[in-house]
């Protein structure tokens, strides 16, 4: 299928703030697009994840909730915790069978990671596996704040040593300015390439054509 694995530094970096823009400039171009997270920790009165709908809101592409979010869960923590809280099993062909029924409706897939890289989803799953067993390459989101040299160049070490391949990686701006933030983003190219993009603000987040072609999006 054709996709990206959106994963992050850490939680709460921008990888739904990414997921959305890529959805919204491959919908620009028209390509027909979908957004999944299969896993979800978190939801409120609605009974949908937050970032679920966001997905779906940026998308062009209709798709039954259970496909794109297989596995919700009400409380906001660790997804195998969450799980083992709700008497759950993250069932990986889950996972996959969804997934494939979405690349059917699609041109492009765009799937988002909770957490970070090697977030858990049982006992021998991690995040990554995800990404793995979906074949698809991985997009590194990193939050610009105080530790995310250390945290990006894990991240990206964790995604090669796993035998995947690293298309590129985003520096999303947060809300709380970070002092040398240009530096850090100097540094980080001198050792993973420069990135796709750096993202000023959500609300501005668009890609163009010719960076959808390079992460593989677009023919």
């Amino acid at each position: 299928m054709r996709g990206l694995f959106v994963t992050g530094t850490d939680t709460g970096i921008g990888k739904t703030v990414v997921a959305t823009a890529l959805l919204r400039s491959l919908g620009n171009a028209g390509v027909r697009c979908v957004g999944m997270k299969p896993v979800a920790a978190g939801f409120d009165e609605s009974g949908v994840n937050a970032d679920v709908l966001a997905l779906a809101a940026a998308a062009n592409v209709d798709a039954p909730l259970s496909d794109r979010n297989p596995f919700a869960f009400a409380d906001a923590v660790a997804p195998h915790l969450a799980a083992q809280a709700s008497g759950t099993t993250i069932d990986m062909a889950v996972i996959a069978a969804a997934a494939g029924r979405l690349a059917t409706r699609a041109d492009a897939l765009i799937v988002e990671g909770a957490g970070g890289v090697l977030v858990p989803l049982d006992a021998s799953h991690d995040m990554l596996d995800v990404a793995a067993m979906l074949g698809l390459p991985v997009l590194l989101v990193v939050g610009l704040r105080l530790g995310c040299l250390n945290h990006a160049l894990l991240s990206a070490l964790a995604i090669r040593r796993r035998g995947l391949e690293l298309r590129g990686w985003v520096a999303n701006r947060l809300p709380a300015p970070m002092r040398l933030a240009d530096r850090n983003v100097e540094t980080l190219a001198e050792r993973l390439g420069a990135p796709v993009a750096i993202i000023e603000s959500p609300e501005a987040a668009l890609l163009g054509p010719d960076t959808l072609r390079g992460l593989g999006l677009m023919g």
